[in-house]
């Protein structure tokens, strides 16, 4: 399988380079992550502004086009400086574009994906519960019953990103029972107006310039034409979604890799010490090379996973393994990129720390390292362990 870029994705991918050096630095993100009170507006505008809001979504919705390919490309290029913080996008993306043409209706699709389009809707996911966790289905207490023209929810989620900031939450709830657990799920739309509904921030090590919070719903009332999908059977509707996730944020921690390795190498050729630079001592060079090695690692995985997802063939298992190698070396990653630099790794005015903080999130979610392997374990005839 070839994955290299053709000339339209290479002048895609170019083109977002050059916007990301000239409107979202390291600086810069470094000043929106220090801002938890606020949403990153001016970063939310400015990629309005280029399109990037449209990318994955068909024209005839008012979106860029493109495919997962081309959404890797766009996830890579901005978290090379934006770390955890290309998250403004990839959230809206994931839990709303992506979705909606997954699951939508043909009304949900024409009212709700021409908005994001614009830039002027963002989402947010509603997923995991606080007893939950890795056991998304069989931890789910979230239960939605039927009333007149719609639906009351009651329940809690948590760690949902940007919930009190965006237009809409996508919640996952039971609405009936079965035979087994991932039986009777259902996906609604949620406007964050909507009465019965209350936040609470969650401090974090990372991803501080995107606030993440615990909601509550207290008998909120959501009517039929915002249902997502068919009710009871949101669990087979997820699994396209969540394959979509996994290859989007496997992009994420590469654009880490990717920084870290141009800051480690920038650093190692500027910083002098003991009468030269310091990139002539080879146990440091043996440090940036292997960072090299985890890019080229997370490469090759990320970008096929990503085209067989083009191609529409199955890519569970391999959207799986790109995200696990690409997370778990990212974070490999920035924990040398801060042992090169030093005591200024360790602060605050450089990057490596960013990166160590946010890339650490992906060895939890939305799929743990371990529950990969046992997946990857079971695949290979070896009991089911969980």
């Amino acid at each position: 399988m070839d994955f290299e870029l053709d000339p339209e994705q290479e002048e895609f991918r170019k083109s977002v380079r050059d916007w990301v050096d000239n409107h979202a630095t390291k600086a810069e993100a470094r000043m929106w992550e220090r801002d938890e009170e606020n949403f990153p507006t001016e970063l939310w505008s400015r990629m309005a502004a280029a399109g990037f809001h449209g990318i994955g979504i068909p024209e005839e919705y008012g979106g860029q086009g493109g495919d997962s390919v081309t959404q890797l490309i766009l996830a890579r290029e901005l978290a090379r400086t934006l770390g955890g913080l290309t998250w403004a996008w990839g959230v809206t993306s994931f839990a709303g574009a992506h979705a909606l043409l997954s699951a939508g209706t043909a009304e949900q699709r024409e009212r709700l994906l021409p908005p994001i389009s614009r830039g002027e809707d963002r989402w947010a996911i509603g997923f995991t519960e606080p007893g939950g966790g890795t056991d998304l289905v069989g931890g789910l207490r979230m239960q939605a019953r039927r009333v007149d023209g719609g639906w009351q929810l009651s329940g809690q989620k948590t760690y949902c990103t940007g919930a009190e900031w965006a237009r809409y939450i996508l919640v996952l709830a039971r609405t009936s029972t079965g035979d087994r657990p991932r039986d009777g799920l259902t996906m609604f739309i949620v406007p964050t107006d909507s009465q019965g509904l209350s936040f609470q921030h969650i401090p974090k090590v990372g991803f501080r310039g995107l606030r993440s919070s615990e909601v509550f719903f207290d008998d909120v009332i959501i009517p039929d034409n915002m249902v997502l999908g068919e009710v009871g059977h949101a669990f087979r509707a997820l699994l396209g979604s969540l394959n979509n996730e996994r290859i989007v944020l496997a992009g994420l921690c590469l654009g880490m890799i990717d920084g870290v390795l141009e800051d480690a190498v920038a650093y190692a050729q500027q910083r002098e010490a003991f009468g030269g630079p310091i990139a002539r001592f080879q146990v440091l060079q043996h440090k940036i090379a292997d960072i090299a090695i985890a890019q080229a690692q997370s490469e090759l995985l990320a970008f096929k996973a990503a085209t067989m997802q083009a191609r529409g063939l199955p890519v569970g298992q391999v959207a799986n393994l790109a995200k696990l190698v690409a997370s778990e070396h990212a974070g490999e990653a920035a924990d040398l990129g801060i042992q090169i630099l030093g005591g200024a790794g360790y602060t605050a005015e450089t990057d490596m720390q960013r990166y160590w903080r946010d890339a650490r999130l992906f060895r939890l979610a939305p799929i743990s390292s371990e529950m990969i392997r046992n997946g990857l374990a079971e695949s290979l005839g070896l009991p089911r362990s969980y």
